[in-house]
């Protein structure tokens, strides 16, 4: 079964204050983005397998411990995912990247696939989903959902700020996926916006509106 991990760390508390403050402009608030992804990813690798190797050091020869088992694949949910996308590739470098690019339909309101295009060993990956936000949860439920059914098993979802009411679903939806969040904020508005949130990750990533 999956758990949700809501993330305490000082340091990611003291970012996300300004990542939420409305006076970030779009340069700092990318640049924070990233470095608040890089000190989630330090805990959501913390149970990657790993496997002994024998190495020299200018002392000796010695079994060393490196990365084994799944290889790592990062799949932003585009477009703010992208955001959070460097962050894991900082720590984890030779993780592929795939892309999984989502649309409201205006009138189920439901997310649809337009974009999909991952690595080819999926069943040999395990994969790290990314969004900044998890509001309704329905985008995430679908890009999860698009990873299953092409074979992945192994799937963990990141973002830096969630609703209940998106966790509750998500959980519902896929028991099995753990879920990090950088902090779990108190409902969604009537417009599907997270309270007190941060607004359109995308747009403030981005520079649009």
């Amino acid at each position: 079964m999956g758990k949700v991990h809501v993330f305490d760390h000082p340091l990611i508390q003291h970012k996300l204050s300004y990542i939420r403050d409305v006076n970030t402009g779009t340069k700092e608030f990318r640049e924070l983005v990233d470095e608040v992804g890089m000190l989630m990813a330090y805990e959501v690798s913390r149970d990657l397998e790993l496997q002994d190797v024998t190495i020299d050091t200018p002392v000796t020869t010695m079994t060393a411990k490196r990365l084994s088992g799944k290889k790592v694949a990062v799949v932003p949910i585009l477009r703010a995912g992208l955001g959070m996308t460097d962050s894991v590739l900082k720590l984890i470098p030779a993780a592929r990247v795939g892309h999984i690019g989502l649309y409201r339909d205006p009138e189920t309101l439901q997310p649809v696939e337009y974009f999909a295009k991952l690595p080819q060993d999926i069943e040999e990956r395990d994969f790290i989903v990314v969004d900044p936000m998890l509001a309704t949860g329905g985008s995430a439920i679908e890009a999860i959902h698009s990873l299953k059914k092409r074979g992945a098993t192994k799937i963990r979802f990141m973002c830096l700020i969630a609703a209940p009411e998106g966790v509750k679903l998500l959980e519902e939806a896929h028991p099995d996926v753990d879920i990090y969040i950088a902090a779990l904020d108190e409902k969604l508005n009537d417009h599907g916006y997270i309270v007190p949130g941060l607004g359109d990750a995308g747009d403030r990533l981005f520079g649009t509106k």
